[in-house]
């Protein structure tokens, strides 16, 4: 059950950033104003974490847990169901509110679920899991786009959640800063705060999380960029699209439970800085190199990454779940997944303004660069956490 919700939100993050050029089409909306398709969901998703978390700490992990469940396979029918980009924007927001209390509480679950000499490779399983549902979520988006329209993508969550009103962006992430500062302040003197200001006074864990934000700031840039760059400077169909997107989460499974394994030896620091610059090399041959038809240089370029990013997440979430005490796990789990959406709302966002200021024949490209750079920063934070670590 706990794996299955994981697909069915993994699956419909990788499906919506696929297709975000045909619905841009499709609504007659510009690509700037489609890519909060993907930053609503991710904003919604960063609000609900932390206060999920807690509530998962108090109320008990399983209750919270089918709640988000619920919220989240209802929005997805609304998004099936949308006949424009405000109310399908408004049904992805209402999926983020429930995908927030599934990602809060996996890891809670998980720690409990499993013996602590088991953790690593639970977590590295994890993660493979994840990789597949990405992997999987290009092909099927281009596969069902190849045969129908853009709402039966929302669709395909109604069945695998049966069995396991926008505003703009700038007030959005203002209520969510106002909101931040408001709860730190009432929980100064809190010993098990919502916000963990507790676990972020421990450097390791919070170099681990300034270097999840960068890294998945690059992840999302790059992500959203791909379809485009795909579609519109390589003139793919979506199905090959979708194709040309696989390998990078099909590396991602080969490499992650090799890296949980290699967590336990070698200095998580030392691994996920190479996971950092080596997604960064990829995306910045997938970046700089010439366009060609056949995207050899692609391909290349996102194997690489792939590698690299597998070679990151697992060692960096590892660190993030094992530097916490055992109750508050909740807290740290939840704060792994807000250093996940925090990057990636960043980095949707400013793909909508890449988009608003350049050429979409040049803006793909130029987002994957600036995305190599923020996996090149992930790495230089990852490298100077050694000096908080005694062993691997």
């Amino acid at each position: 059950m706990l794996l299955m919700t994981l697909v069915l939100v993994v699956l419909d993050g990788a499906i919506a950033n696929v297709a975000l050029p045909s619905i841009a089409a499709s609504l007659g909306a510009d690509a700037s104003d489609t890519v909060w398709v993907v930053s609503s969901y991710q904003l919604a998703v960063l609000v609900a974490l932390l206060p999920c978390g807690a509530l998962g700490e108090i109320h008990g992990p399983r209750r919270v847990f089918l709640m988000g469940v619920a919220l989240f396979t209802l929005a997805s029918a609304a998004c099936a169901l949308a006949g424009n980009l405000p109310v399908l924007v408004a049904a992805r927001f209402a999926q983020g509110l429930g995908a927030g209390a599934i990602m809060a509480l996996a890891m809670m679950n998980l720690r409990f679920a499993v013996p602590q000499q088991l953790l690593g490779t639970i977590i590295g399983i994890n993660a493979m899991i994840i990789a597949i549902s990405s992997a999987a979520g290009p092909g099927v988006a281009g596969a069902i786009l190849s045969v129908a329209s853009w709402p039966w993508l929302f669709a395909v969550n109604i069945p695998l959640g049966a069995t396991s009103a926008p505003i703009s962006g700038s007030f959005l992430i203002g209520g969510s800063v106002l909101s931040l500062i408001a709860l730190l302040r009432l929980e100064r003197k809190n010993t098990t705060p919502i916000v963990p200001t507790d676990l972020l006074a421990d450097p390791a864990f919070r170099v681990a999380v300034i270097a999840s934000v960068a890294c998945f700031t690059g992840q999302m840039l790059s992500y959203v960029a791909l379809p485009f760059y795909l579609q519109h400077t390589l003139h793919m169909p979506p199905a090959l699209a979708g194709l040309y997107m696989m390998p990078w989460p099909a590396a991602t499974i080969i490499i992650a439970p090799i890296s949980g394994r290699l967590a336990g030896r070698i200095k998580t620091a030392w691994l996920c800085a190479t996971g950092g610059a080596l997604l960064a090399a990829g995306l910045f041959i997938a970046g700089l190199s010439p366009a060609d038809p056949r995207g050899i240089a692609f391909l290349v370029g996102t194997v690489i990454a792939g590698v690299g990013f597998g070679l990151f997440q697992t060692p960096n979430n590892r660190i993030l779940l094992l530097t916490a005490p055992k109750a508050r796990s909740g807290a740290a789990g939840a704060m792994q997944g807000t250093a996940r959406l925090l990057g990636q709302t960043f980095g949707a966002i400013c793909m909508s303004i890449i988009f608003e200021a350049m050429p979409q024949t040049s803006a793909p490209s130029f987002a994957l660069v600036l995305a190599g750079i923020c996996a090149a920063v992930s790495s230089c934070v990852s490298l100077s956490r050694a000096r908080y670590e005694t062993a691997g």
